[in-house]
């Protein structure tokens, strides 16, 4: 018996140890555990840290590099500068016998009835651009002048806008004709041809040195918006590079570029408004603007499909030259009576009588937010 009980007890003490060990390896294996996964999360915020100064870096690159030019010290603004009556009704010329009340207050840009869901520049800022295309003297100013002499230039032309209405500062914006409408229907069949790449470089890199805005204007012919601004693809990656759409040589099939009229379609723009959205977001840019440039009623049809964007702000741009009282009551049947968001407005310095100045545009109602010159 006394064996027996002996054999228990050691039997007893045994078991015990061999638990109390199973309970001292469990409970340092979950410290170790505990350990590793303290580990894995210290590492995993240092890697956090070590990202928040690249995504920093990202922001920084994607942002809009432009520079309006600053106001002159004396410059008023435009509630000090006209009149009651100035600010209460557009012109007589541009009403031309309807009513005279403005619909959107001196001083703003964007058109009534309309939003702007962007972080775009029209918001707070206005575009004095160069149109051209620098081989030919015919088509603008950029093919008149030198690229730094054309800079000098355009910075005075800004400058006097930035002057005149002082709460929109204005940026220097180059609009370059990318594609060429021509009479010869081409290689391609679609009576354009492009500008070399190595003058877009250039212009792009003009663009950049001077803080200013490039925009890349496609001329048609017989080819489609869309596929035009697809060829932009390289310049459209550059966050100071935009958009715009020449309406009139667009020709259908048995036309001509230069001889017939032509037209597009407001769903032809909408596609260009979508792809440049969509461009906008793939490639972490800026938003955008896409100009539509129109002087006659049928150069811009069905236009009530025309709708911005959360990355793409949308400008019409009455484009015709002439008298004074003609061109001020386009701009209203155009641009103010069909709103889509922004209006744009040409002025030709050698066809236009008389030349407008920047206050005698600023009256038009709505005020432009893009001023382009030829």
């Amino acid at each position: 018996m006394k064996i027996l009980r002996k054999l228990f007890l050691f039997l007893l003490v045994a078991l015990v140890a061999l638990v109390t060990a199973c309970s001292n390896s469990a409970s340092t294996n979950e410290q170790s555990d505990e350990k590793t996964d303290q580990q894995a999360t210290n590492e995993d915020e240092s890697k956090e840290t070590e990202k928040k100064p690249e995504q920093k870096d990202e922001e920084k690159e994607v942002a809009q590099p432009f520079e309006p030019l600053a106001p002159s010290e004396d410059a008023k603004p435009l509630k000090e500068t006209m009149t009651e009556e100035e600010l209460a009704k557009m012109p007589v010329v541009e009403a031309h016998g309807e009513d005279r009340t403005r619909k959107t207050p001196v001083g703003e840009t964007l058109m009534d009835g309309t939003t702007d869901e962007t972080d775009g520049i029209l918001k707070d800022y206005r575009l004095v651009a160069y149109y051209g295309q620098p081989n030919s003297t015919q088509m603008g100013i950029l093919g008149e002048m030198e690229p730094e002499a054309l800079m000098t230039k355009l910075k005075e032309q800004t400058q006097a806008y930035s002057d005149a209405d002082p709460d929109r500062p204005a940026i220097p914006t180059i609009e370059l004709i990318t594609t060429i409408a021509q009479r010869d229907p081409g290689p391609n069949g679609k009576y354009y041809h492009m500008t070399s790449e190595e003058d877009i470089d250039e212009y792009a890199a003009l663009a950049k040195k001077h803080n200013a805005i490039l925009m890349l204007d496609v001329q048609l012919g017989r080819d489609t918006a869309l596929h035009q601004v697809k060829l932009l693809e390289k310049w459209l990656k550059l966050p100071y590079v935009h958009v715009a759409i020449d309406t009139e040589f667009h020709v259908k099939e048995g036309q001509t570029p230069g001889i017939d009229l032509g037209s597009v379609d407001g769903s032809e723009v909408q596609e260009v408004v979508d792809y440049v959205s969509s461009f906008v977001e793939e490639n972490d840019l800026p938003d955008k603007i896409v100009l539509v440039h129109q002087f006659t009623d049928k150069a811009v049809t069905n236009k009530q499909v025309i709708k911005p964007t959360e990355n793409v702000e949308v400008a019409l741009n009455f484009d015709g030259y002439g008298d004074y009282g003609t061109k001020m009551s386009l701009y209203r049947k155009f641009v103010r009576n069909e709103p889509v968001q922004y209006g744009g407005f040409k002025v030709f310095y050698n066809k236009d009588k008389p030349v407008l100045t920047p206050a005698e545009v600023l009256q038009l109602d709505p005020n432009p937010a893009i001023i382009n010159y030829q």
